[in-house]
């Protein structure tokens, strides 16, 4: 015989009676002076034939009495006794402080001119970081298409984590993931973009460095909220590194769009979203009104398309005075080293 749920009291000695296996649940108190008179409900052991005050026999039967009694839910013991746990407490900080004999800070010397940090040449994952180029505050001309990504484009698509992360301190290594996760909206393939150049196809990253070393800029085309996710700086400085003047999208992530701004980078919306359907695989671009880039104002990409013909199209941007001034100085770390 399976088990039933029944109604039951407590025994005279106020215990949970032995054909009752699992119990003590929703007492009522039914005005009794005693634990023995209130009614409680469990289920009965393998076997047992006893109903006590009445079988509870389906689901139905269970919430009704559950619902009828609600106000007088008690939760009990095997002794039939109310539990009630106290609220958790606990100190806020320790009372007596913290026992800490190394501080774990270090402070700078007065004088860090004659202070030398060698890195070896050979390291993988170490390498100094130098300051990027300041930029000729002009229009930016003759600027290659690197990706239009398609669809979500997240910062671990634009600099992946996993392995890579051994080589975050070495921009150069790390700039081998650059977009491998994006995916190019000519061919919906993932890390497989077009040389403008070469005619060819390569591997995102690949095509970035043959820019990089051959002094040509380039751009990013992006979809809708770019660069969502995680807040990962190097999202921002791989594409800095690999010569990207400009990530023109339909929408930002915040915070991508500020770190973007930090490295030097122009970070630029289309002001009609579907102009973002203009831009063609072969297209050369110029960004203009960069001589009077200001706060609240507009820049126009003109878009140079394969078979002759000219789209002009307007963009914004959130960039304020200071950054602006990040800008124009090549990057905000670029700015700040100039006043230390």
């Amino acid at each position: 015989m399976a088990n039933k749920i029944i109604k039951y009291n407590l025994t005279a000695t106020g215990t949970i009676p032995t054909y009752i296996a699992d119990g003590g649940y929703y007492a009522k108190a039914n005005g009794g002076a005693s634990p023995q008179d209130w009614d409680l409900i469990g289920a009965t052991t393998d076997g047992s034939s006893e109903t006590g005050l009445g079988e509870l026999a389906n689901k139905a039967a269970v919430k009704s009495y559950l619902d009828t009694y609600t106000s007088d839910w008690k939760e009990r013991n095997d002794a039939g006794e109310e539990v009630k746990l106290d609220a958790p407490k606990g100190y806020e900080l320790p009372p007596l402080g913290f026992d800490v004999e190394d501080q774990g800070y270090q402070a700078p010397s007065d004088d860090g001119s004659h202070i030398n940090i060698v890195v070896d040449s050979k390291s993988e994952r170490l390498q100094l970081l130098k300051s990027f180029s300041k930029w000729k505050i002009e229009d930016f001309n003759d600027l290659k298409l690197l990706i239009k990504t398609k669809g979500k484009c997240t910062t671990d698509h634009i600099s992946m984590a996993g392995p890579w992360l051994r080589f975050r301190g070495h921009l150069d290594n790390i700039s081998n993931n650059l977009l491998l996760g994006a995916t190019n909206a000519f061919n919906d393939k993932v890390n497989l973009v077009k040389n403008q150049i070469t005619g060819e196809y390569d591997e995102t990253p690949k095509v970035a460095r043959y820019y990089k070393n051959n002094k040509i800029f380039s751009v990013i085309i992006g979809d809708e909220n770019y660069g969502e996710g995680s807040s990962r700086e190097h999202a921002a400085m791989e594409p800095r590194y690999m010569g990207v003047c400009a990530v023109i999208v339909k929408s930002f992530a915040r915070i991508h769009e500020t770190n973007l701004k930090k490295q030097g980078v122009l970070a630029l919306t289309f002001v009609n979203p579907l102009d973002y359907n203009k831009i063609e695989e072969d297209d050369v671009f110029n960004i203009l009104g960069l001589d009077s880039f200001r706060p609240g104002g507009l820049l126009e990409l003109e878009v140079q398309h394969s078979n002759g013909s000219f789209d002009s199209i307007k963009l914004k941007h959130t960039f304020n005075s200071n950054q602006i001034n990040w800008f124009k100085a090549g990057s905000a770390l670029n700015l700040i080293s100039k006043d230390v």
